[in-house]
């Protein structure tokens, strides 16, 4: 199924119903009073976080999403019945603003939550409602409220603590492949991979952690070049990046370098939050480098590049240095997480459960 993280869609609340004007007629009851009943509510709108979905499609094809109207108010004291309501399906992640004003209007961050995104009109009142000692036969009524309209766009940012960039080919879908149970499309062409995986790599019982394989990016990706300008939204809820750079490309005319300064220039200009995040640099397909090789090399790309951070050397294919990355990721992903939990007024140094600092880590 092709990955869908956006669409347009147009939603309306029903009506209220509207209220009554009736009199009781009896045999011997000449004057038996008002009787009018009320006007259902409108049907509401419901949209709920389902983690079984993991795409857009559904609304991609089906844009308009309309509630019941409330029943009208009757004589003999009955009210209207309220409108059915509908409930939307979304994945997990999902953003939804207003389509004109481009508002942030909710988010769908829990699996299973329920929010309200449009409401139903409230029914009109029937006579019965104006009742009172100095106007005993009243003939006033009120019409239903009109539902709430909406025209809606729906985003969809995937919600994973580890994020995969890289240029294409550079072996991030090998990677994931290597560690979780996902199983993206692997092929000796660049942009094999079309839309976000995700995968759920296990370190342990209870102990897991997602990674998210996001399409490959080059030069001029912020002002829409190639495809991973789509998906770089996908990156900014992730709590740690993994820069995989390809160290032995088939091209002899390609420089490694400036392929990762060209990832991390296109970062920069895409957003400043995104480059400013807890970024190591992972550095693949070692099997393709000869033993004695692999320390200079290293060395002069990490020199080259001027990296400071975290440094692993790994092969995705053989899953050479790959376990090391893992346990490293997971005590990082914890530290984060213990560390979002903390309450705004405690300080982090004094809390004793601070992140611990990225660990320098070589093959």
């Amino acid at each position: 199924m092709k990955f869908v993280d956006e669409a347009y869609i147009d939603i309306s609340a029903g009506d209220g119903g509207n209220g009554c004007v009736s009199f009781r007629h009896e045999k011997y009851k000449e004057f038996g009073g008002p009787n009018g009943g009320d006007g259902g509510r409108g049907g509401h709108v419901f949209a709920v976080a389902d983690p079984n979905l993991n795409t857009l499609v559904d609304f991609r094809y089906s844009r308009r999403y309309e509630a019941k109207r409330g029943e009208h108010g009757m004589g003999s004291d009955m009210f209207g019945a309220a409108g059915s309501d509908i409930t939307l399906k979304m994945p997990v992640g999902t953003i939804i603003s207003d389509a004109e004003t481009g508002e942030v209007l909710y988010e769908l961050l829990t699996p299973g939550e329920v929010i309200t995104i449009a409401k139903g009109g409230d029914g009109g009142f029937g006579n019965l409602r104006f009742k009172s000692a100095i106007n005993r036969a009243p003939r006033q009524k009120t019409p239903g409220w009109p539902g709430e309209k909406k025209n809606l766009k729906l985003e969809l940012k995937v919600l994973a603590d580890v994020g995969l960039l890289g240029m294409p080919n550079a072996g991030k879908s090998t990677f994931i492949a290597a560690v979780s149970n996902a199983r993206p499309k692997i092929a000796d062409y660049p942009f094999t991979t079309l839309h976000p995986n995700l995968g759920v790599v296990r370190v342990g019982p209870e102990q897991s952690f997602v990674v998210a394989d996001i399409p490959g990016l080059i030069e001029g990706a912020s002002e829409g070049a190639g495809l991973g300008h789509q998906f770089l939204r996908h990156l900014q809820r992730t709590r740690l990046l993994l820069h995989v750079v390809d160290l032995a490309p088939f091209d002899e005319g390609v420089d490694p370098v400036a392929q990762a300064k060209a990832i991390v220039g296109e970062l920069k200009k895409y957003d400043q939050q995104l480059y400013d995040k807890p970024r190591w640099l992972v550095l693949n397909k070692l099997d393709m480098v000869p033993a004695e090789e692999r320390p200079a090399r290293v060395q002069d790309f990490v020199k080259r590049f001027k990296w400071k951070g975290p440094v692993f050397e790994i092969s995705a294919l053989t899953r050479e240095g790959c376990e090391p990355l893992i346990h490293a990721i997971f005590r990082h992903v914890q530290a984060q997480q213990k560390f979002e939990n903390t309450p705004a007024e405690v300080d982090p140094r004094f809390a004793g459960d601070a992140p611990a600092p990225a660990p320098q880590v070589g093959s």
